[in-house]
């Protein structure tokens, strides 16, 4: 089993730090270039047996774009790798989200935050049980492409990593079109790579 997950291109609302949730954004031109870019290496350095996306729009265009520089199979889409429905706090900025609302951020209200559910949205807990059932899902002889976004990259590598997810949500990031890579290891599993972007520099 080898699975690589790979964060969406870049939007503008990426750009200008909203809440995008479950919002229909596309990609920005610099994030329709870096798709193109992570699906040349990735077509270089991996044989697939399986594509699968979210389904919202800037993952469904990621995926596209990579397929279209050349990693097969066609992409499947599914639900349960979405980001975080944020509800009614969609569109605000990061910045005006935590400073009014305290008790949605991690770094200042703990683990607690973890439980909170916006109005007509999901709590992280409730983010991390649907992504780990996508997670738990792939077979374990395939190789596995899943290209998803922030929110689920948080949880699946808090649980490969077999670390305190309020932590890794706190202190990792995930950069746009960044590269994950999880393998089977004796006592779980080892996060080969994690917000890998050096592939960009390759020559």
């Amino acid at each position: 089993m080898t699975i690589v997950l790979v964060r969406h291109g870049e939007t503008d609302w990426n750009a200008e730090r909203r809440l995008q949730g479950w919002a229909p954004t596309p990609l920005s031109e610099r994030g329709r270039e870096q798709a193109t870019r992570v699906g040349e290496h990735l077509a270089a350095r991996y044989a697939f047996d399986r594509v699968i996306a979210s389904d919202l729009r800037r993952t469904r265009e990621t995926a596209e774009r990579i397929q279209q520089a050349g990693v097969e199979p066609e992409p499947t889409f599914e639900q349960r790798w979405r980001e975080r429905d944020f509800g009614v706090y969609q569109g605000l900025t990061y910045e005006t989200m935590f400073e009014e609302y305290p008790e949605f951020s991690v770094g200042q209200s703990g683990e607690s935050a973890l439980a909170v559910t916006p109005e007509r949205g999901e709590s992280l807990l409730d983010l991390r049980e649907r992504v780990l059932a996508g997670f738990d899902a792939i077979a374990d002889d395939e190789t596995v492409l899943v290209v998803t976004h922030g929110g689920p990259l948080y949880a699946v590598c808090s649980h490969a990593l077999d670390a305190d997810y309020a932590t890794v949500l706190d202190e990792h990031s995930q950069d746009n079109c960044a590269v994950n890579e999880i393998r089977p290891a004796a006592d779980g599993f080892e996060l080969v790579r994690r917000n890998d972007t050096n592939y960009r520099d390759a020559a």
